[in-house]
């Protein structure tokens, strides 16, 4: 009998993913997304959690990061980019740049595509906005979930005004 080793690259045994440890957050119809980014990182800062936001890029990184500075007025959400020199003691980061992710806790996706990293993070919330557009790459992020077996959790922001 001959000892036969496993071709790695054959698709259909492909490792099992980890996530039967992150759990899945949709929030959707939501009117202003970036602010109900604001927010949802007020929580997590609120719950001591590290908080990283992933955008679909610079310029919207930057509008996040503007935001964050303002959108409570009696609180503040400490915050920085998270290739800043404070971003070790700061929990709450953004970046646009999928290339090596800080580890944190929470990942906040504002991108139109799943982010490629999300396995490595322990809870992923993603932002669905009420447009057309914004609800059809909303649907495809949750049917790439869905089918790989992650649970999914949905939360109505149109219910909620």
């Amino acid at each position: 009998m001959q000892n036969v080793e496993r071709d790695r690259s054959d698709t259909r045994e492909a490792p099992l993913p980890q996530h039967a440890l992150t759990s899945i957050d949709f929030y959707f119809n939501a009117d202003d997304r970036l602010a109900v980014a604001c927010r949802l990182a007020g929580k997590a800062v609120a719950h001591r959690k590290k908080l990283l936001i992933f955008t679909p890029d610079a310029d919207t990184a930057n509008r996040v990061d503007r935001m964050l500075w303002t959108f409570q007025h009696l609180s503040f959400v400490p915050h920085c980019l998270a290739d800043a020199p404070l971003a070790a003691e700061t929990p709450v980061l953004i970046t646009a740049r999928p290339s090596d992710p800080p580890d944190c806790d929470v990942l906040l996706n504002l991108a139109g595509d799943c982010p490629p990293f999300f396995e490595r993070y322990a809870r992923l919330l993603e932002v669905v906005g009420a447009g057309d557009q914004e609800k059809e790459q909303g649907r495809n992020r949750y049917r790439f979930y869905k089918e790989r077996g992650y649970a999914i959790g949905h939360h109505d922001l149109a219910a909620r005004n």
